[in-house]
């Protein structure tokens, strides 16, 4: 979505600029992110985060692991009925190991986008000062090759600005 609205903006561009001379600002949302001083705590929290969930699904992969050995160990010794209860026992505890796996991804996405919300918010807030002092009719993010090629004399590059408001 966000490319098709470049796309738009770029094509109506040569339109724009024969009524009036635009001026525009582009930067790297990503390396000005990266550059916040509060991203590298965010950063850390969520490394925490990460390893706690790494361990417990250690934990249980180990668990299952060593079920399973037993398992292998003893199966020829036991009666049909207890074989079938053990295949299935283990059987439960591989499928609740991939679902706390898929969980506690989709649980370490929602932290990263809730401990990200208000540095995007804040980085966002930089932009739209930035934009009206500078008199800039938008401002481009450059990253993942959105935009490649600027012409220098219509456009100025930010980054120095964005990164030194951040501090």
């Amino acid at each position: 979505m966000k490319k098709a609205f470049l796309v738009f903006i770029i094509a109506l561009l040569p339109l724009f600029v024969s009524a009036q001379q635009l001026h525009f600002g582009y930067f790297s949302y990503k390396a000005a992110f990266a550059a916040m001083p509060e991203y590298a705590t965010v950063q850390s929290n969520l490394a925490d985060l990460r390893a706690k969930y790494e361990a417990e699904t250690k934990r249980s992969e180990d668990e299952f692991n060593q079920d399973y050995q037993e398992f292998l160990e003893g199966q020829k010794d036991f009666a049909p009925s207890i074989l079938k209860k053990r295949q299935n026992e283990l059987l439960e505890l591989m499928e609740k190991n991939i679902a706390f796996k898929e969980e506690s991804q989709r649980l370490l996405q929602q932290a990263q986008d809730e401990a990200y919300a208000p540095l995007k918010n804040k980085l966002n807030q930089i932009l739209q000062i930035i934009g009206k002092d500078k008199g800039y009719a938008f401002i481009l993010n450059t990253d993942e090759d959105a935009v490649p090629y600027i012409d220098p004399s219509m456009g100025d590059d930010i980054n120095t600005i964005v990164q030194g408001s951040l501090k």
